[in-house]
């Protein structure tokens, strides 16, 4: 799959997994997470930095859970950036804020275990 393509996958799903929890849906909500994290997989194992890279522009992106979720697992090749992102939709309210909170804690802590 290609480069963009996998970056594409990971955000609708990202989003289409909070959009499930939203509406109390876990069992699709479960599935588009199964997605966008085998799209991480897939960008790091295929494309390694460039693929990394690639998902860096998702901090842009208009829908904080999706910035989050992307600043998550981006924490160890773009510590700063990836924290930045994640104090501020931390700093919010709601579902976002919430989970952007409990990463930078994890990260804190050491316990944090996405893209070792």
């Amino acid at each position: 799959m290609k480069l963009e393509k996998l970056v594409t996958v990971f955000a609708e799903n990202v989003a289409k997994q909070n959009s499930c929890i939203k509406e109390g849906n876990p069992s699709e909500g479960n599935k588009a997470a199964k997605k966008y994290i085998k799209a991480f997989k897939d960008l790091t194992a295929e494309f390694g930095d460039e693929g990394r890279e690639a998902l860096f522009q998702l901090l842009k992106n208009p829908d904080e859970g999706v910035r989050a979720m992307a600043a998550a697992f981006l924490l160890r090749f773009k510590t700063d950036e990836a924290k930045k992102v994640l104090t501020e939709i931390s700093r919010g309210n709601g579902f976002a804020a919430f989970g952007a909170g409990e990463t930078l804690k994890r990260w804190q802590e050491g316990a944090w275990s996405l893209d070792l």
